[in-house]
């Protein structure tokens, strides 16, 4: 989300939930409210360090046949481009003509690219052959935050606790919704769901405003492993200056190499990391 809108999602975020957490800004409240085990450390290692466009504010990464698209946020700003890994540079960028919209995450299933916004209720198709033109616009009746898929269904992220399995109905414009997957850990339901990653069966989720990404087991939902990734700008590029909304987002993943790349709003860094 963009830092000049969050009095808006603040107070959205209140009429959705009485129970945000944010490591950051908000204790946690340390009760155990169920019986689920608490999510267990997840430790990783950093293999590269590279060079990250910092007037992008990612809202999504994917990585697919060895290229890294990426989709960025804000009004008249909004973009999805093909990133050089290496250097940062993007080496196709496509700017979203209506300056009203604020793009969200990115995903590409059955050979077509899925790009949400978040307030706006649309959802832009494209050719992977062709990022310079939707070649589709679909509804949704939620606001989009992140997005990923399984190999067969679309996942979103609004923000809350819930993952929305849909599948594309192009005749009818819109999606089809076939699940709603509430998310939780041992301290009760787990909300701020951001950008979202599809590894190995379970979806790897970044919590807005945190520095954390969660592991969260597609079966039901419950959280089974954190990672922390507080420090890694302090010590990567310590001299920059990064803003109060500049926050962690964006997880991309490799299945041939096992890495992910991870980076964040405005983030001048991309750190291509292994899990241990």
């Amino acid at each position: 989300m963009n830092n000049l809108y969050l009095v808006v999602a603040a107070l959205w975020f209140i009429s959705c939930s009485s129970n945000n957490s944010n490591d950051d800004k908000i204790e946690y409240d340390s009760t155990i409210v169920n019986n689920l085990p608490a999510p267990q450390p997840i430790t990783f290692s950093i293999d590269a360090v590279y060079p990250h466009d910092k007037q992008a504010f990612t809202q999504g990464l994917q990585f697919y046949n060895g290229k890294l698209y990426e989709g960025t946020g804000e009004p008249n700003q909004s973009t999805l481009r093909i990133v050089d890994i290496k250097s940062g540079t993007p080496e196709k960028k496509y700017l979203i003509k209506d300056p009203a919209i604020f793009g969200e995450g990115v995903t590409i299933f059955n050979k077509k690219i899925y790009q949400l916004t978040w307030e706006n209720n649309k959802i832009f198709v494209y050719n992977l052959d062709n990022i310079f033109k939707p070649v589709d616009t679909l509804n949704w009746q939620y606001p989009g935050w992140g997005l990923t898929n399984d190999g067969s269904k679309l996942i979103i992220s609004d923000g809350t606790d819930k993952l929305y399995y849909v599948l594309p109905d192009e005749e009818k414009n819109n999606m089809k919704l076939l699940k709603i997957l509430s998310v939780s850990d041992n301290r009760g339901m787990v909300d701020s769901l951001n950008e979202l990653e599809y590894i190995d069966g379970f979806v790897y989720a970044n919590r807005w405003y945190t520095n954390d990404i969660v592991k969260i087991d597609t079966a039901n939902g419950h959280v089974i492993g954190k990672i922390n990734m507080t420090g890694l700008l302090q010590q990567y590029a310590p001299t920059d200056v990064i803003k109060d909304g500049d926050v962690l987002n964006g997880i991309a993943y490799d299945s041939a190499t096992k890495k992910l790349y991870i980076t964040g709003k405005n983030w001048p860094k991309m750190f291509e990391i292994k899990l241990n």
